[in-house]
């Protein structure tokens, strides 16, 4: 499951302004350093993703990566948005599955 923050859906919404919304994808983040391995990107829909959408904004994660992460909270950070997952996924995944979410 994926939960947003009301703080994060808003800097989303403040990020989108004057701009076509597009969907947002949580992804496997090869060198991430802050310990959950997943960040935000831009992003369509592929076969094999699971999706939620709150208000006018879909996020997007790759079924396998979904499996591996468990829950996944986006938040406000001071740095833009963090994403915290469950069950933190790293090298595990990668070596598992890849670095790709879409097309692999």
């Amino acid at each position: 499951m994926i939960k947003v923050s009301e703080a994060a859906m808003q800097g989303l919404a403040t990020f989108f302004e004057g701009k076509d919304v597009r969907p947002i994808r949580i992804q496997f983040a090869e060198d991430d350093c802050n310990g959950s391995g997943l960040l935000l990107t831009l992003d369509d829909y592929c076969s094999g993703d699971k999706y939620v959408t709150y208000n006018d904004l879909t996020f997007l994660i790759n079924e396998r990566l979904a499996e591996a992460a468990g829950d996944v909270y986006i938040d406000t950070s001071t740095t833009g948005f963090s994403v915290d997952c469950e069950k933190p996924v790293n090298k595990r995944y990668e070596r598992t599955y890849g670095s790709r979410d879409c097309g692999s």
